[in-house]
């Protein structure tokens, strides 16, 4: 995809909000120190009255914003993503989503690609935690076009949902004509021989790799899965019985998000087999975020070489 933009989904997500903080004067947004990281600076400097820095108190953000949220306002909690669903879990289970509150979360410099800052700062467990949490939708956009859709149907989304961004560029995979719906996976290529499922920038990769493969005679399916929960069982099925392996790719652990929602929904259909790709039950490093994806498998070739060992 060398021929395509690049963008990190960060800066899409800041760009969406300040429009759509212009189109509907109840949408604030809340930062934890990090704003412009998060890209919410663009919101705050636009609509400084609707901005709230509370400082590096994650906890207190998330209680503020289940306070405005009642109140009628749309929050947009924004940090890192280890840091949002890490330090302010017990507020984000009992105030979000016990409630539940329309509270929108950004969890930004997700995953492996956070690079340097190292095992500190890099969220493997962000998916797995929010997709364990009742009325709570996560979504995990793939380009900059999807990630802007995401912000605008998480404000008119019942109850809390997640939105996990990275600092990554990321090719721009769709344009104009995509719509977006929440709890709806997109096939992005069709294949008989085996399924890659994937989300975040990953899509991007798989694509890649599925261009590869079918140069050396083997024909890959992609499907975009962009909402972890609700996930879309339906095409899922659909696409896993028409191959003869399904894989998952995804920048967070093999625990808990993609690949194991995928796996349950596989399993109780009796279906297989599944090849979980993603961060193996491990801690993170510093490195650049090449560096690292290669490091850790997640790369196009890793997938080419994935997909020809499963199908052996």
């Amino acid at each position: 995809m060398s021929d395509k933009k690049l963008i990190q989904t960060r800066d899409a997500y800041g760009d969406a909000l300040l429009e759509l903080g212009k189109a509907n004067d109840k949408v604030v947004a809340l930062d934890a120190d990090l704003y412009r990281s998060t890209k919410s600076s663009v919101f705050g400097e636009a609509f400084p009255e609707r901005f709230f820095d509370v400082g590096i108190s994650e906890q207190d953000m998330v209680s503020t914003s289940a306070g405005l949220a009642a109140t009628g306002f749309i929050p947009f909690v924004n940090t890192f993503a280890i840091f949002l669903t890490g330090r302010a879990y017990d507020q984000i289970r009992l105030q979000l989503c016990y409630v539940p509150l329309n509270v929108n979360l950004a969890g930004s410099s997700a995953g492996l690609t956070q690079g340097p800052d190292g095992a500190s700062h890099q969220s493997f467990d962000d998916v797995g935690l929010m997709r364990g949490l009742p009325n709570m939708t996560v979504l995990v956009p793939a380009d900059a076009v999807e990630t802007a859709q995401c912000v605008w149907a998480a404000a008119e989304t019942p109850g809390p949902v997640y939105i996990r961004l990275g600092r990554y560029p990321t090719p721009v995979i769709f344009d104009h004509t995509y719509k977006f719906k929440i709890g709806k996976a997109v096939i992005m290529r069709e294949g008989n021989d085996v399924a890659l499922l994937a989300n975040g920038h990953m899509t991007a990769k798989a694509l890649d790799a599925a261009d590869e493969l079918a140069r050396e005679g083997i024909s890959a399916a992609v499907v975009n899965v962009s909402t972890v929960k609700p996930l879309d069982v339906e095409t899922i099925i659909a696409v896993a019985s028409a191959v003869r392996a399904t894989i998952t790719i995804e920048e967070h652990s093999v625990i808990g998000g993609l690949g194991s929602a995928v796996a349950e929904a596989l399993a109780e259909h009796k279906m297989g087999p599944l090849v979980r790709m993603g961060i193996q039950d491990m801690f993170g490093q510093s490195g650049t975020a090449d560096e690292l994806l290669d490091c850790y498998g997640l790369t196009s070739p890793h997938i080419v070489q994935t997909v020809k060992k499963t199908l052996a």
